[in-house]
């Protein structure tokens, strides 16, 4: 049987990546990843190992988002190029172009170098706030794929219009530019699942806060809950499947709170309880505290009703049966335990 070409997984290093990269092994591909530096390979290796596969079937190569090096040595000679590497700070920066640059030019660096080497297809890693800051929105909106947020909003944090930004621009750039790859794109929401090693994801970072007892409350918010086993799932059967090209896939199942989620870390580790929050704070009070603390303004576009939302396109074009969220919580937790991280 022939052999396929390797699968280019950009920032190789993420959480998202790593699943994705043991999904892709599975399927029997060999996957090139990029790193910033070589610093994190053996990590990544571990990673793969951790998850059952041939850590053997996986490359290196060096290229950072924020120049032109690499690309075109990474992408060359493979028909596919997942496109996870983008930034995500727990603290929002203080010049949004900190998040927003590499976001943007390191998404045009990989199309171009992708349009170059002639890739058949390239999946971009976006956001569920890529879809859900639209403007003019009335209440009780059901958001889907057809939704996208509007990055000119004062009131979003650098992080949402970075994603937004960046996905705009590739889907620009592909209807744009003659002979350019397909496209598809990934828009999971809050990230769960099982932590793989000590380089944790923003996501999981935040029950480390909790269990530090940082915070005994927490804003009233709620966003839906992706497991990251199913977001790197999305990924493969994105790059597979034939009529996944041109479409993006909102993927979440359910909604959890912070609160929720602190209630699920003292379920699960009862000797934490004490450190959980206890109650959650009025808008008004998360307003204030925002004014001083940079972790808050992330959660401020968050404020206000429980979103509504659709995830029958990913599930009916791509396959996916979504794990729910207390499940992938769950997982987060137990899989941090395990790792003496919490």
């Amino acid at each position: 049987m022939a052999s396929h070409p390797p699968v280019v997984v950009t920032g190789a290093s993420g959480l998202i990546a790593k699943h994705t990269i043991a999904e892709f092994l599975r399927r029997g591909f060999a996957v090139r990843g990029t790193l910033r530096s070589m610093e994190k390979a053996e990590e990544v290796r571990q990673a793969v190992v951790r998850l059952g596969c041939d850590a053997g079937k996986v490359s290196f190569i060096v290229a950072d988002l924020s120049n032109d090096g690499g690309w075109n040595e990474a992408v060359a000679g493979s028909q596919i190029v997942v496109h996870t590497a983008s930034p995500f700070p727990i603290a929002q920066p203080d010049d949004p172009e900190e998040v927003i640059a590499p976001a943007r030019d390191g998404t045009l660096r990989v199309l171009r170098s992708a349009t170059a080497g002639a890739v058949a297809r390239v999946v971009l890693t976006s956001s569920t706030v890529a879809i859900f800051y639209p403007s003019g929105v009335a209440k009780g909106h059901v958001y889907s794929e057809e939704d996208f947020s509007d990055e000119t909003r004062n009131d979003l944090t650098p992080y949402i219009k970075s994603k937004t930004i960046a996905e705009k621009i590739a889907w620009d750039f592909i209807e744009s530019t003659p002979g350019a790859p397909e496209l598809a794109v990934i828009n999971p929401s809050f990230v769960q699942g099982p932590a793989l090693d000590g380089d944790l994801s923003t996501s999981h970072e935040l029950y480390r806060i909790m269990a530090r007892g940082t915070y005994p409350a927490v804003p009233k918010i709620s966003f839906p809950v992706a497991d990251v086993r199913d977001v790197a799932a999305a990924h493969v059967e994105a790059a597979l499947r034939p009529q996944a090209a041109g479409n993006r896939y909102l993927v979440g199942e359910g909604h959890l709170s912070l609160y929720d989620l602190g209630q699920i870390l003292a379920r699960e580790l009862p000797d934490l309880r004490s450190k959980v929050p206890k109650f959650e704070l009025p808008d008004a009070a998360v307003k204030a505290m925002a004014l001083v603390d940079k972790k808050m303004r992330t959660v401020l576009p968050e404020l206000g009703e429980k979103k509504d939302y659709t995830n029958l396109r990913a599930k009916t074009d791509l396959g996916l049966e979504l794990r729910p969220a207390d499940t992938a919580a769950t997982a987060a937790i137990r899989s941090l335990r395990e790792l003496k991280l919490i």
